[in-house]
């Protein structure tokens, strides 16, 4: 084993043998150390880079026109607070550059300095090229079979295999763009892959399918706006990378959790071929959805980065400082600490890294416009030094920055990590994907025992996740599948994952989905299993779409999406993710049930209240806003609530007693709604509540009969059939 520890001295040898061709040296300023990153002015470019480390850093000037062609190597001299910087006049956008940094290469302390490895800007607003996977990318010898082969350097230039940084001109005509800023508790959030919602569109003209100019296409907003929700939900747009080992097997990247660009939108979805014509297509994008009142929130990645563990590349951050933008094994810094399952976790303990986030969170917000973030595995985000929680100078950070504390927070809130599920943990302000409400829906409707307690919560908002720590029901980010699982058509269609076509033996994905198939695995001709299907996703979909709370759709589940019992589909950019324009008669049906569920939700204040239910948000007696009924119209009791077997309930709603005020103070009263569930077999008579001389009940929804329907009057006290497994949306008008 050898370890180079050379220091800058040593390394300017190498600068001087590597350089076979001419730089041309152009005449540089001082600079300044804020902003960080590439900053056109008018007349030239700062320069900033952080390096706690390093103990020489050169800035690199490549050739548009040739990204491989290095057309200048200027030696930064000024350093503040650990910030290299220097300003070039004369510089435009459009200009291609990268950083080399010197210091030493001690991989056992967590050093990985390495000049011959051409490194991003952390703070570049574009990204030019992609990676070929050359040897040259690592800074050891990948070649190598030896067990300690990443503490041996390897000095092969990387410039031609690499990405480029690319400088940018923020000018963009916003016009009068103004944010939706909508209401958590009206929000309905629709979780779209940018690629993958257009790229099969039948009309959209075919130089912008797949980008974001497709997702602001007429056609696309004109889906939305249909469709009737509120916000989409931006699967990762963060410059990613595409894995080698993917690439290997003729796969792709296609979720994007491999972020290398923080501030910098993913090349590969812009239609624009331009320099930094991403960024420009990016904000048109924003600004046509704003203007059709759709929100915008990105699926951000911040908890790791596309470097991996100590076999990984040298791509950035790990030749800028490793110490500082990666949390280290304490003891054996040569190793990551690793939170998130992708090898690496970034040092939030830091105050650059720290810095980062935020300026990036910042710059989306202010730069491009946008209204909220979702944050991928965020407990990786909010460790302390070693547990999850409050400790976190990241949580306390955002709260306290008028800016990122204004938009909408969600949270992943799971990691891999010890102490990792903290779903009802995160803090005021912010709200959660929440995970006990899609694992309890699941095993309702697939008719597990002793659920029906825990259902009560999930329908009424959560509360006994929320409630007590001074959070609202729109803190519960509802939903039943996500781009991480099964679809909803394959829930109901599957009982084990499919995972074939990921080229891992159907090793990788959850083996727990509470995911039940009907009877037949996969594709049938059974009739009766085909029906109940359908059923079971309009049952999914009633009670997604009627609870308190915010509800999240998973793209293509409004018709019926599948992939075929993949439920890992992250390396399939290909049919089995992509949206499919082409639908069947049923398909049809289910998106126009989709339609009148979220037209029902939002023309009934009761189904997105902003506080919860007064009184014992779950049973109790003399409970004014919401009672919980047994199929004979009583309240339920204590037994029954403990009753492992209980698998039917109706859930009274009473607008009329509603304690709520709009903006204007104005009392907010609605219709009376009864919802009726049964995960039960067989049918259930239920008996409506209320006298006979009081006003019938409407009924809106059936699952059993096909939805929606013609809004049939029943009287009160009449003994409805409750279909099995069905579901039920009853209204008194007031």
């Amino acid at each position: 084993m050898q370890t180079d520890t050379s220091s800058v001295a040593e390394s300017e040898a190498f600068t001087i043998t590597h350089n076979k061709q001419f730089f041309s040296t152009p005449h540089s300023w001082l600079g300044k150390p804020y902003p960080l990153g590439a900053t056109y002015d008018g007349k030239g470019v700062n320069f900033a880079l952080f390096s706690e480390h390093a103990e020489a850093v050169e800035l690199c000037l490549f050739d548009i026109n040739n990204p491989s062609k290095e057309t200048a190597r200027i030696r930064i001299t000024e350093q503040t607070d650990y910030v290299w910087h220097i300003y070039l006049p004369h510089i435009t956008p459009g200009q291609l550059y990268g950083y080399r940094v010197y210091g030493p290469f001690d991989p056992e302390n967590g050093l990985l300095f390495n000049p011959s490895k051409l490194l991003l800007d952390p703070y570049a607003k574009a990204i030019w090229g992609d990676i070929n996977w050359d040897p040259s990318m690592f800074g050891y010898n990948i070649l190598s079979d030896k067990e300690d082969r990443y503490n041996e350097t390897n000095n092969e230039d990387n410039a031609e295999h690499t990405m480029k940084s690319v400088v940018i001109d923020s000018a963009f005509d916003w016009d009068d763009d103004e944010k939706p800023a909508i209401p958590m508790q009206e929000t309905i959030i629709y979780e779209l892959h940018v690629k993958g919602f257009t790229v099969q569109h039948p009309s959209i003209s075919e130089k912008i399918k797949g980008s974001y100019a497709g997702v602001a296409a007429p056609e696309s907003i004109e889906y939305l706006k249909k469709l009737g929700i509120t916000t989409v939900e931006l699967m990762p747009v963060h410059q990613f990378v595409q894995d080698s080992h993917l690439q290997e097997k003729g796969l792709h990247n296609y979720w994007g959790y491999n972020t290398i660009g923080f501030f910098a939108p993913h090349r590969e979805y812009a239609s624009s071929t331009e320099p930094y014509g991403q960024v420009t297509e990016f904000k048109q994008m924003i600004k046509d959805l704003h203007k059709a009142g759709i929100e915008v929130i990105l699926d951000v990645v911040y908890n790791h980065t596309a470097e991996g563990n100590h076999f990984g590349p040298i791509l950035s951050f790990k030749g800028i400082d490793n110490q500082a933008y990666y949390r280290l094994v304490e003891d054996n810094p040569l190793y990551y600490n690793d939170f998130t399952g992708t090898g690496n976790t970034l040092n939030m303990l830091h105050p650059r890294s720290l810095q980062l986030v935020m300026d990036s969170l910042r710059y989306w917000v202010t730069e491009m416009h946008v209204d909220g973030f979702r944050f991928d595995l965020a407990p990786a985000l909010a460790r302390g030094l070693y547990e999850v929680g409050k400790l976190s100078n990241f949580l306390d950070t955002i709260h306290q920055d008028p800016i990122i504390s204004q938009v909408k927070l969600i949270a992943e809130p799971w990691d891999i990590g010890e102490g990792g599920y903290q779903v009802g943990n995160f803090p005021v302000q912010w709200a959660e994907w929440n995970g006990k409400y899609r694992d309890c829906v699941r095993k309702f409707w697939k008719g597990d025992e002793s659920q029906i307690a825990e259902m009560a919560y999930r329908l009424s908002g959560s509360s006994d996740l929320y409630q007590t720590n001074g959070r609202l029901p729109s803190a519960s980010v509802n939903f039943i599948v996500a781009h991480d699982g099964f679809t909803l058509h394959d829930l109901v269609s599957y009982n084990e994952k499919h995972n074939d076509a990921n080229g891992e033996e159907n090793r990788d994905g959850h083996n727990e989905n509470e995911s039940w198939n009907c009877g037949a695995e996969g594709p049938t001709d059974d009739k009766e299993i085909i029906a109940l299907r359908e059923k079971q996703k309009r049952n999914f979909l009633s009670t997604l779409l009627l609870s308190q709370g915010v509800p999240m759709i998973c793209s293509g589940d409004e018709y019926g999406r599948t992939q075929n019992g993949n439920n890992n589909a992250y390396c399939q950019d290909n049919e089995i993710s992509w949206f499919n324009w082409n639908w069947t008669d049923d398909q049809k049906k289910q998106f126009e049930f989709v339609q009148e569920l979220i037209r029902i939700r939002k023309e009934n204040p009761m189904l997105h209240r902003r506080k919860f239910f007064t009184g014992r948000p779950i049973h109790g007696s003399h409970i004014a806003d919401i009672r919980w009924l047994t199929p004979n119209g009583e309240d339920m009791t204590e037994e029954e609530w403990h009753n492992g077997l209980t698998k039917c309930t109706g859930m009274l709603l009473n607008g009329q007693v509603m304690d709520e005020y709009d903006e204007k103070g104005q009392h907010v009263k609605g219709d009376i709604l009864l919802l009726l569930f049964n995960s039960h077999h067989e049918t259930v008579p239920f008996v409506l509540p209320g006298k006979k001389n009081e006003p019938a009940w409407h009924l809106w929804i059936d699952t059993e009969t096909g939805g929606v329907t013609p809004s049939k009057q029943v009287a009160c006290g009449t003994v409805v059939q409750l279909a099995a497994r069905s579901f039920m949306l009853f209204c008194q008008p007031a």
